[in-house]
Formats: structure tokens, sequence, C-alpha cells
């Protein structure tokens, strides 16, 4: 079967930050409760950069660093949940963007765990021959959900973009999948809106903005516990021990998340990569982001093995094991 592996890793950050202190001005919070709940200090607002546009700066790095033009791409899978429009699919918008005008194009939706979603898509299209090279971003403008009055939820999250570049390699690879639902469980977090568009009711002319809801304490118990175990399902079917991971690039949610994870797999915290003071919770874009960071700062060597891990609301969770 053929190995498939990430030749090149971009991200896109917008440059605008809104601190904790910003957020002192806004809601009823302080920099010292966000920090020592979540560990988020700063988080990116994208402002006028549409989610295609992160996306797309995203996808360029990924190219640059893969060393391929676009046009040697077949498939673009983005994860996202804040797109430009319900249709068309922001990765089409990306294809014209980038020239990639032999690609297939498609977006899916799995939340914060999208990329590994869209990451385990792509792999499957290129071992079956169907693709050769594949282009996979995750984008989320996130903040566009927020309920800024909503000190609970407003301080988590961030905007932001990270993109790989999948092909076959000759070794090593992404040697593990493992993909997990939780449907029962789908009420937790979720988007609602109190408008609504009727031919009935003409005076419902347009809809309120939609907005994230979510039940933390029951979603920390459950990220918790589908995390660690989503890394002891994917480990097992790479046929390596806890003690062989090198690095552990998990979902940047909330560090006491992480830290709990770590504690329930017995795992030294030094392993894990963070990075969530920076950038809080770009929903799909924070794993693409964070594994982007790791192999920048020399975290992820040429031949370790890399575990990425995801949760999200769905409920669904992720991982992967690649073998750098």
């Amino acid at each position: 079967m053929v190995k498939v592996g990430i030749l090149g890793l971009g991200a896109y950050l917008p440059p605008k930050k809104l601190t904790n202190f910003d957020l002192e001005k806004i809601v009823d919070t302080s920099d010292e409760w966000i920090r020592t709940r979540t560990g988020i200090k700063e988080r990116r607002i994208a402002g006028q950069e549409k989610t295609s546009d992160l996306a797309t700066k995203a996808a360029l790095e990924a190219l640059k660093e893969a060393k391929l033009s676009a046009d040697k791409i077949d498939l673009i899978v983005v994860a996202t949940v804040t797109p430009d429009s319900s249709f068309p699919s922001m990765a089409c918008k990306v294809q014209k963007a980038i020239g990639a005008h032999k690609a297939a194009a498609f977006d899916v939706s799995a939340a914060c765990s999208g990329y590994l979603y869209a990451m385990t898509t792509a792999k499957q299209y290129i071992q079956t021959g169907m693709s050769k090279r594949a282009l996979v971003i995750a984008a989320d403008r996130f903040t566009d959900l927020i309920d800024w009055k909503d000190r609970d939820t407003c301080v988590l999250f961030g905007d932001g973009a990270g993109a790989c570049v999948l092909g076959a390699v000759k070794s090593g690879g992404i040697t593990a999948d493992f993909l997990q639902s939780f449907g029962s469980h789908w009420d937790l977090m979720k988007v609602v809106s109190e408008g609504g568009r009727s031919p009935f009711h003409p005076e419902k002319t347009s809809a309120q903005l939609p907005y994230v809801v979510m039940q933390g304490q029951e979603l920390f118990k459950i990220a918790v516990n589908s995390m660690a175990d989503a890394i002891e399902q994917v480990i097992k079917k790479a046929k390596i021990k806890k003690e062989d991971i090198d690095c552990i690039v998990p979902h940047q949610a909330n560090d006491r998340i992480i830290s709990a994870v770590a504690k329930k797999l017995n795992v030294s915290k030094d392993k894990i990569f963070i990075n969530i003071d920076k950038y809080g919770n770009m929903s799909a874009a924070s794993i693409a982001v964070a594994l982007y960071e790791a192999k920048k700062s020399k975290r992820i060597k040429k031949g370790d093995n890399v575990v990425v891990v995801v949760f999200g609301a769905g409920l669904v969770s992720a991982a992967n094991v690649i073998k750098w």
C-alpha cells in the first residue's frame, strides 16, 4: 500500500491581536481569570479577511514548503465550520485563488476535529490512486460565531488557518488513523440562531446572527476521556507504545484539558506541544497551526513518532500517528 506523508506545512495568523486585557473592557472578566482557567493570554482576530483569505494564505505557504506549484495538486479538502457562505465550497474558492485548476475540491465539517478528518479523507484518496497530491486546509473565523456578552465562551476563541500538502513518501508518513463520533452528545456544544425567514411571515425578513453555546463542564470530561482513548487506540494501530511517542500535538482548547489528558495517560507534559497561550481555540485551525509551529520550532524532528489528537463539537474525536 502507498505510504502517505506530509510534504509541506503552512499557516496564517491574522495580525490583529485581542488580549485578555482588551477583553476586560468588553465583558466582566480578567486576565488572571482567563489565564488560570484556560492558559490563554491572547488570540487573533481576522477583521476584514474572509475565511477563504486565511485558507488561501496558509495553502500558499504549504505549497511553497513542499516545492510544488498549484497545478500539481489534484485534490483540495478544506475543513471549516465558518465558510464565507453556505455555498460554494471554501475549497473551490481556494482552488481559484491559488490556480489549482486540475484539482477536485470539497469541504468537510467536523468542527475542531476537521483538520484530521480532512487529512484522513485525503490520505485515502492517495492510497486508492484516485489522487497523487492533496492540499488539506483548516480555516476558521470562529469569532464570527461568538456572543461577546458571554464571558464563558468569548474568551476562548480566535481566528486562523493551517494547511499541509500530502503525497506519497518512501518511508514513514501517516502510519495510523483513528476517528470516532459521539452523536448522542451533539447538544453539548452547538450554534444557535433565534431568527428565521418564512414566506408565511413576511415580517421575518432577516435572521439574527448565530452564536455558540456550550456546556463546559460536561464537555471537559468527555474531551479528556475521548482524547486519551483516541491516543491509546491510534498508537495500538501504529504498533507503538506510549514510550515510543516523541511529541504529542493536541487540540488547543484549554490547557487544563491538555494537562488532564497527560495525567490520564501518565505521559510527561514535556512531550506535549502547546501554543494555546498565543491563539486560543481556533477550531479546526488549532491543530493545523500547532503542528506547523511544532515543526518550525524543531519540537518535531526527522524520525520522530508524532501523535496528533483532537476533539470537537459533534461530538467527534480523531488521532493520527505520523512518522516524521
